[in-house]
């Protein structure tokens, strides 16, 4: 009997009316009490220039209170185990859904994470590896390069039928870790000659390490008065047992000048107070000479596999599990589809559907021992998104910021498609983006500003696409800015000759940059131009690089202490009411004692959000009331780092207060856009996009005669873009060579040579498919490239 249905048309239930997500009264960072109505299940982008508060409304207000919310669900025993989140400042926050955040962050840089062990494929391969893999070695314990292979035996004491019994017992682990490099692929060798002169004595000052300074009784002064060493010896004559001490000896308890220290090797003392630390967080003099002491190759054990010879013997139709995994993920997804075996169906369908996703998303040209680090922000934000694709989930907002980074505009249209497909199946999808092209999908668009820091934080429009062309506001007007191509170009100075690249996917490359002019480097993601740059250009101290990774700090960092402005600063006031510098950083000797130089007093709630309160010694100033007696041109140092960059360049620029040093760094920071950043502002507060410029200044002061630029425009607005053009004119203009990686149309057309890699991404790429100026780009149309920035020129 078929089954009666009633087709008139029901009205609305209550459950269907909560369609929006309401927020009211939001005052996290900049945003200047903003309220506004989103729509759930439409793709609603926010757009405005860099710092105007995209992200304090999307991720530090939206998402944050969201994952907040999740949290308090779970008992109090398990929220103690979970990181503690305060409640976002809002008044009112309605209608949220559980949010995922896809944001920028880079992958973790440990050293064993890799895209495999990132996504779960790597898993699922050792699994099939430990099933079918000939001969058969192990579990799947016995083919990761995390676990060691250790065994162990004692006596036990058992109680057996009242009796107490002695037993023997053992235990071996199979695991697949390389012995050699820990399961790095990589060995480090320390270049003794960067850490001392061995014509020296130590009391002659033969460190060469920086901050090893003669009088300090932690470093030189432990080796000098360890009893192990004649400090008066040159370390060259060191005899056999003394070399051994001096640069391997386990820890050991001496006394120094009456006081207890432990003594180490100086090899093992290096490895841990440098090779221990993010490369990128370490001070630039330091960062340096990492470099120049450190040097790491490949392990000749495991050729860079990370895995032990058992683990390489297993085979699955020829092919080792280190094989795999070094094959580009679109062929390793072709091999597992050829391998027919029932008992593991369901493994291999997981393992098809993964890899799978890799494809579509635009990696298939990456492999799964490619190390997480290495990968740029857009690719570790793609590669966050594969479990998502095959979600069964719906009403879930997602939160992207802005994905189409790294991406060539040929690759923009397939993450629109993919963006969309979240949203058809009934998701709410937020995204923070700059690019015309990713802002064209939208549903529905926020234009936040109407400028950065505290010149924004309101919301200067909503609603559709073409209403936010005829706005007015900075976004509607360069929406749709096109750059024109340049009807001359700069004449080069000279070439820089690459001969014979053959770095990762590079095949056998042989071009000459020009020197002098503004050269771009173009492709596809994946193609191989940072492979060519990174690779193929020296690094020497001509060559000024400034790549993506992030900057990293506390909140007790702001632009004064990462761009190296307040050294002259402090100095200055030092100089002026003849006080040691140290007196003015928040960090040292100046500090309030109450709240240590923080500027307010954290208070731990267990497993509830911890309260930050103002200190009410210092009003959170974080100096010592003693410190803010001493002047400079009228001010005290907690007001110089309450100036803007703009007022302060004025303010170190002439009279009393007049200080060259800090006026120059000023004048760097002005020149990428940052004139309204305060210098105290903690660099927590930062947007992706200030982060990128920020990093941009500091090395605009490095000496060298080549800039290499690594996708500059990254978190850049429209109007931001113009700037950044004029100041890569300065720089070549000054007598500079500039090389840029870069997507950008708008910084393709204003080139004075292109050099274009492809046609495809990994084994596809590799190849220069075309050298010359922008106009015979635009004119030859040979390339996705070419195609692109004509059709961008053209309307």
């Amino acid at each position: 009997m078929a089954t009666k249905k009633d087709t008139q048309s029901p009205a609305l239930h209550d459950a269907d009316s909560h369609d929006l997500i309401r927020v009211h009264g939001a005052r996290v960072n900049n945003l200047q009490d903003v309220s506004i109505e989103i729509p759930k299940r439409r793709l609603t982008v926010f757009t405005g220039v860099s710092g105007s508060g995209k992200s304090s409304l999307v991720f530090g207000t939206i998402a944050a209170e969201s994952q907040r919310l999740i949290n308090e669900t779970y008992s109090s025993f398990v929220q103690g185990f979970m990181p503690t989140l305060a409640r976002p400042d809002v008044d009112v926050l309605d209608g949220l859904t559980t949010a995922i955040s896809v944001d920028q962050q880079r992958m973790g840089s440990d050293p064993r994470s890799t895209v495999g062990t990132a996504t779960d494929a790597n898993a699922m391969l050792r699994i099939l590896f430990s099933r079918l893999g000939k001969p058969h070695i192990g579990s799947a314990k016995a083919f990761s390069f995390n676990v060691a292979s250790i065994s162990g035996a004692g006596a036990v004491t058992v109680q057996r039928a009242g009796q107490t019994v002695k037993e023997r017992r053992s235990f071996s682990i199979t695991g697949g870790m390389c012995a050699r490099c820990e399961g790095r692929g990589k060995v480090s060798d320390i270049d003794l000659t960067q850490l001392y002169d061995d014509s020296k004595s130590l009391a002659e000052g033969a460190f060469t390490i920086p901050g090893w300074k003669s009088d300090s009784q932690w470093t030189v002064g432990l080796y000098a008065q360890s009893g192990f060493l004649d400090p008066h010896k040159p370390i060259r004559r060191f005899t056999k047992k003394e070399m051994q001490d001096f640069l391997y000896r386990e820890p050991v308890k001496v006394k120094v000048n009456g006081i207890n220290l432990t003594y180490e090797g100086l090899i093992p003392k290096i490895q841990k107070s440098f090779l221990s630390k993010d490369k990128e967080a370490m001070q630039p003099h330091i960062r340096a000479f990492v470099e120049r002491a450190v040097a790491f190759s490949s392990c000749p054990e495991c050729d860079g596999t990370r895995l032990n010879e058992g683990a390489r013997s297993s085979k699955i139709k020829r092919k080792s599990i280190a094989d795999a995994c070094a094959m580009e993920i679109r062929d390793l997804a072709d091999w597992v589809r050829g391998i027919e075996e029932p008992s593991v169906a369901p493994l291999l369908l997981a393992l098809q559907q993964t890899l799978d996703s890799f494809v579509e998303i635009g990696l298939g040209y990456l492999s799964l021992d490619r190390p997480a680090g290495t990968l740029s922000g857009g690719e570790a934000q793609r590669v966050k998104m594969i479990r998502h694709l095959g979600s069964s989930l719906t009403d879930i907002t997602y939160v992207f910021d802005e994905p189409t980074i790294g991406l060539h505009p040929h690759d923009i249209q397939r993450m629109n498609g993919l963006l969309l497909q979240l949203r058809d199946k009934g998701n709410t999808v937020l995204v923070v983006e700059h690019k015309p092209e990713a802002i064209a999908i939208a549903d529905h668009v926020v234009d936040l500003g109407p400028g950065a820091g505290t010149a924004g934080g309101t919301v200067c429009y909503e609603g559709s696409l073409e209403g936010l062309r005829s706005s007015g506001t900075v976004t509607g007007r360069h929406l749709d800015d096109r750059a024109t191509v340049k009807e001359t170009v700069r004449k080069p100075t000279g070439a820089l000759k690459i001969r014979g690249a053959k770095a990762n996917n590079l095949q056998n490359v042989n071009v000459d940059i020009p020197l002098g002019v503004l050269t771009v480097i173009t492709g596809v993601a994946g193609s191989g131009k940072s492979s060519l740059v990174h690779g193929s250009i020296p690094a020497d101290e001509g060559v000024v690089a400034v790549d993506q990774a992030p900057i990293k700090g506390s909140r007790r960092s702001n632009p004064a202490t990462y761009t190296g402005l307040l050294e002259p600063i402090r100095k200055a006031f030092a100089k002026e009411n003849g006080v040691k510098p140290a007196l003015f950083s928040a960090n040292s000797e100046g500090a309030c004692p109450t709240c240590n130089g923080a500027g307010v007093i954290y208070t731990d709630l267990a497993m509830m959000a911890g309260v930050a309160t103002t200190c009410e010694d210092c009003e959170g100033k974080r100096f010592d009331a003693s410190v803010l007696e001493y002047h400079l041109g009228g001010r005290d140092i907690s007001e110089v780092l309450a100036m803007s960059v703009t007022e302060a360049e004025t303010f170190f620029g002439a009279g009393e207060a007049q200080t060259p040093a800090a006026h120059k760094i000023l004048g760097r920071l002005a020149d990428v856009g940052l004139g309204y950043l305060t210098l105290g502002q903690p660099l927590t507060t930062l947007s992706g996009g200030e982060r990128q410029r920020l990093k941009l200044a500091t090395h605009m002061g490095d000496k060298g005669g080549v800039y290499v630029l690594d996708e500059p425009t990254t978190g850049l607005h429209l109007a931001d873009v113009e700037q950044l053009l004029g100041l890569l004119d300065r720089l070549v203009d000054a007598g500079k060579s500039v090389i840029v990686i870069e997507h950008h149309q708008a910084v393709m057309a204003h080139a004075d040579w292109i050099i274009d890699l492809g046609p495809g991404a990994g084994h596809d790429g590799g190849k220069i498919v075309f050298e010359g100026t922008p106009a015979a780009l635009v004119a030859d149309r040979s390339t996705l490239t070419g195609e692109h920035l004509a059709a961008y020129v053209a309307t």
